[in-house]
């Protein structure tokens, strides 16, 4: 036997000897105490000061805790704090923690392989997310804190610089989860792919790009309603078949559990055009959706060469000019809400239920008659530029305006071209998504604060107006709800009047799950959260 077919030969001993491994080891728990999803974007970390994205914020989640958590109502409930004060003048936050809450087992903490969380861990925590050779993304989170420390090992005191009534909101993001200084001391940059939290599930096994495992934590200090350890599962395992087609297969053959959103290769075999079950599934998986905490709208760079779009009756024009309702039904089969209110999304108490920009096409050609009279402009064009996944959105309003007499180029650019065109402002009309961090719309109206004009902020429009400046000012001033509430909402109105953005749909949070599936659960954030998820023997994929 030659050296070539010898390692062949050994390549496949190998090879099947991990195979038989991997099924012995797939088997020692029924899969029904493993829930199984597909992450198609992939995961690249897992330590929580990294948690820009969903796909990243849904694996930390079962990892780690905070001082506080959101319910599926976005209320503010105790975490890993039992309870907290807040001073009259909003500025000073004291945490009274747990005694109970233990890091995952690990033998970096000694014999006992694991120890209890006190307040210094907080701080270290807080530090690490400031460190600029971190460079976490998410260190803006304590732009407004002016101190933090440990009194005790149970109290921790943060200082805010100024009232801030969202600050507790925040502190529920996963990068002010507490790490311990142990295990990143330990494992440096690579924490990312070792990750030691104090979740209902700690990590077990990661091969990129591959598989993520992750193993229930026998130390939670969560319990249910009736006094029952969390979590229920065993195990969470998460593939990452990068095709959201192949993903869609995996589910309908029972391979995976859970299925979040839908995509255009499969939305028409799955869904009506009113968004419901098509009757091909309708007995086999469960559907489940509600509001979801982002805006889809075109913005409208107001400093723009293209003189088009400086003109306000430009703007209101296309506002008016097409159908939201039929692009919602058509387009996206009736998943979303047409945006015919205001800039903040359904699923706040903010939301603005003022009549906004329905569809008045007589009112829009009177507004691009009025703008040809006064410039003199008989063909005006305007450019929206787009990514490909939204491509069929806007050739629908391309259509809608042409119908009314304004030309429309469109301009097709590659995801991270449109990001990097928009923030340096050469783009007049482009396509835009806000997803709320934290649920409070503040988080919509600071992106229209002039103080935050690109490419330095968010303000990617460079909508200025004093007013709306000194409604901002005052909101984040003010703690009591219904009165910042109404200050949201006036300053929504005017940004809707001057019509710097064209909000399309607020979108909808869209879970897919098998029928033995109980407890997902579903929030305008969209997060994941299994702590409290069973699964049954039932399987009506089985014939």
């Amino acid at each position: 036997m030659n050296m070539d077919i010898k390692s062949r030969y050994w390549l496949l001993v190998v090879g099947l000897l991990l195979l038989v491994s991997c099924k012995r080891n797939s088997s020692k728990y029924d899969d029904n105490q493993v829930f199984r999803y597909n992450e198609h974007a992939n995961i690249t970390t897992l330590d929580p000061a990294f948690a820009k994205d969903l796909r990243t914020i849904w694996a930390t989640n079962q990892l780690f805790n905070g001082l506080v958590q959101l319910n599926d109502q976005l209320e503010v409930q105790p975490d890993i704090a039992t309870s907290w004060t807040i001073s009259e003048d909003g500025k000073t936050y004291s945490f009274n923690l747990k005694k109970d809450v233990k890091f995952h087992k690990h033998i970096l903490f000694g014999k006992d392989s694991t120890r209890n969380v006190v307040a210094n861990d907080f701080e270290y925590s807080f530090h690490r997310l400031l460190d600029p050779k971190v460079a976490s993304p998410g260190k803006w989170v304590l732009d407004f804190v002016d101190k933090f420390e440990a009194e005790t090992d149970s109290t921790f005191v943060i200082q805010l610089k100024q009232s801030f009534p969202p600050f507790l909101s925040l502190l529920s993001m996963k990068y002010c989860s507490v790490v311990p200084h142990e295990a990143v001391s330990y494992f440096g940059n690579s924490f990312r792919a070792n990750p030691v939290g104090t979740g209902p599930f700690q990590f077990k096994l990661w091969v990129e790009n591959t598989k993520l495992v992750f193993r229930k934590n026998n130390f939670y200090h969560e319990k249910d309603e009736k006094g029952n350890s969390l979590p229920y599962l065993e195990a969470v395992s998460i593939t990452f078949l990068p095709d959201k087609q192949s993903e869609f297969l995996q589910f309908i053959q029972g391979n995976i559990d859970f299925m979040s959103s839908i995509d255009a290769s499969y939305k028409d075999d799955l869904l009506t055009s009113e968004g419901k079950l098509t009757e091909r599934y309708n007995t086999k998986i469960d559907m489940v959706s509600g509001p979801y905490l982002n805006t889809e709208y075109l913005g409208i760079y107001v400093d723009a060469a293209e003189k088009e779009v400086q003109s306000k009756k430009i703007r209101q024009a296309i506002n008016y000019g097409f159908d939201r309702e039929k692009m919602i039904l058509y387009l996206r089969n009736g998943i979303g809400t047409p945006a015919i209110n205001g800039f903040i999304p359904k699923g706040l108490p903010s939301f603005n239920a003022m009549k906004g920009y329905t569809y008045q096409p007589e009112k829009a050609k009177e507004l691009l008659d009025a703008y040809k009279k006064e410039t003199g402009n008989l063909n005006p064009t305007i450019t929206i530029s787009t990514n490909s996944q939204y491509l069929d959105l806007c050739e629908f309003i391309q259509r809608e305006m042409e119908k009314i007499g304004l030309k429309v180029h469109i301009d097709v650019l590659p995801p991270s071209t449109l990001r990097q065109t928009k923030v340096n402002g050469q783009l007049s009309i482009f396509r835009g998504s806000w997803v709320a961090d934290y649920p409070d719309a503040e988080n919509y109206l600071f992106i229209f604060h002039s103080k935050n004009f690109s490419p330095n902020g968010p303000n990617y429009t460079h909508y200025s107006s004093p007013e709306f400046d000194t409604l901002y000012e005052k909101s984040i001033q003010t703690t009591d709800n219904l009165k910042r509430h109404k200050l949201y909402q006036q300053m929504d109105s005017l940004v809707m009047e001057s019509a710097v953005v064209i909000p399309l749909y607020y979108d909808e949070v869209v879970r897919f799950s098998q029928k033995n599936v109980r407890g997902l659960g579903i929030n305008p954030v969209n997060l994941l959260s299994l702590k409290k998820v069973q699964k049954s023997n039932l399987n009506l994929f089985a014939n």
